[in-house]
């Protein structure tokens, strides 16, 4: 009982070491941002690498935690990016508050995508290993392939909607009245949008993120998700029903994945499907394995230095891409070393397993 109380307080002054550092961090950027000394190339990487920080938390609970190898969260991103932008843009006269309109574009982009989780998980998630990174692939390609067809317009009497699948169909058909505009253009993604995401939106997006997360790991369902991914079978022996469990972990990464969307989306003034492919899977799932499974601070990181550092190898050219493979095979070699782990052991506590 004991060793349960200490197990207890040294989880939560590592949550709470995970709230205190992105909070300073963000304090320490919004102070350099406001005495100008950030350029303009940088403060533009802000609000995506809170995205990319989101989706990285949100792959993690999956992957790390739920113990499902997903390469599909790129498909829920682009759902959240397009309802997004297409809720923020509807309701531009209905709310014209700003911060407003995005919050409410990332809620409904959460929802939306947490309801595409849902209707994809219920087939997917009895599948195990590589069948369900395979199924969770298609998946992704079939939503970009979706979202590559779709054409929207607003006008006065709503929106409109048409989807363009075999190429027919023109921004014509949608058959607005003269006070209408396109928000969507089928292959040519969003046009003219509004870029009203910013940093502190993105950091509260964060900070809700992590609150959801740990909080949902360290809970009685969170310890019957860790259970069912260190054995399945003794998980159903005791009465725990894995589908259900694994369906809240990838329901819930989703919909955070379409909030990360809808800030992302909402950050460029246009914006095509072919954004969210495979590539983009890959990168997230790159920052949840160089992080390390299950190791929420350390996605945070990966997520930043891994988005920064091309941009800050774009001195070397043609090389840059090179250099950047480079260092992500010296990181997981070093991470993975034993005498590595036990220098970090030294200098960092000593992480607790997610079971603790």
């Amino acid at each position: 009982m004991l060793n349960k109380i200490k197990n207890l307080k040294s989880t939560t002054k590592v949550d709470f070491a995970t709230y205190f550092g992105v909070i300073v961090a963000f304090i320490v950027i919004t102070i350099l941002m406001n005495q100008g000394m950030l350029k303009r190339a940088h403060v533009g990487m802000l609000v995506p690498i809170c995205s990319y920080i989101t989706m990285a938390v949100a792959l993690n609970l999956v992957v790390g935690i739920s113990g499902e190898l997903s390469l599909g969260h790129a498909g829920f991103m682009s759902i959240g990016a397009f309802t997004g932008v297409i809720a923020a843009m509807s309701l531009t006269s209905a709310i014209p508050s700003e911060p407003i309109r995005l919050a409410v574009a990332m809620v409904v982009a959460a929802v939306c995508s947490g309801a595409a989780g849902a209707v994809i998980g219920i087939p997917v998630l009895r599948l195990r290993g590589d069948y369900l990174a395979i199924v969770t692939l298609a998946f992704g390609e079939i939503i970009k392939e979706l979202m590559n067809c779709l054409i929207v317009g607003h006008d006065s009497e709503g929106l409109h909607i048409i989807f363009n699948y075999n190429g027919s169909k023109s921004v014509e058909d949608l058959h607005m009245l003269t006070d209408g505009a396109v928000i969507v253009k089928g292959a040519q993604g969003t046009v003219n949008v509004d870029t009203i995401s910013t940093f502190a939106a993105g950091f509260v997006l964060v900070m809700v993120t992590l609150v959801i997360v740990l909080n949902l790991v360290r809970s009685r369902s969170g310890r019957a998700i860790l259970a069912c991914r260190d054995n399945r079978i003794a998980a159903e022996s005791v009465g725990i029903n894995v589908t259900s469990y694994k369906m809240m972990a990838f329901v819930t990464s989703a919909a955070l994945a379409g909030a990360a969307g809808a800030l992302y989306g909402l950050n460029f003034s246009s914006m095509q499907a072919t954004k969210f492919d495979f590539n983009q899977s890959i990168l997230v799932l790159v920052f949840v394995v160089l992080g390390g499974l299950g190791n929420i601070w350390g996605s945070i990181i990966a997520a930043t230095v891994l988005y920064i550092l091309p941009e800050a190898l774009r001195e070397v050219a043609d090389l840059r891409m090179l250099v950047y493979a480079i260092v992500l095979i010296v990181v997981m070699l070093a991470t993975n070393s034993p005498a590595v782990k036990n220098v970090l052991s030294k200098i960092l506590p000593k992480r607790r397993k997610e079971m603790d």
